[in-house]
């Protein structure tokens, strides 16, 4: 059984939510209140900027399918795992993010990268 925290989950399932009006439910379980959210399109702080990015993003893409390609490695509160955003059964956008957890197991801090890590 992985050992992260559920909120990895709930924030997961707000991308997921088919019903607009449940995104928050999910986001209400999974994030600090000073939640910040950074990846190469957008810098936010507040459960109600990462709630209009997940709508925003969703609007752009609908019926698009967000997962966890990897399992999630963890230490010290920090968490790494990879993404992909698939609709219809084709790849759109894979990446990885590292999130960071308060004290309660609560997402702080998620920073997303898109794509493969550059050759050196």
């Amino acid at each position: 059984m992985a050992d992260f925290p559920k909120s990895l989950d709930d924030m997961l399932a707000a991308w997921n939510e088919a019903d607009a009006s449940q995104v928050r439910v999910h986001l209400e379980k999974a994030l600090n209140p000073q939640v910040r959210f950074v990846d190469p399109s957008i810098d936010v702080t507040g459960i109600d900027g990462f709630e209009a990015n997940v709508h925003d993003v969703k609007s752009r893409v609908p019926g698009a399918v967000y997962s966890r390609t990897t399992g999630v490695d963890s230490q010290h509160n920090f968490h790494r795992y990879h993404w992909a955003i698939h609709r219809n059964g084709k790849l759109l956008l894979h990446g990885f993010d590292v999130t960071e957890t308060d004290e309660n197991g609560r997402v702080l801090c998620v920073i997303g990268f898109f794509g493969d890590i550059p050759e050196a």
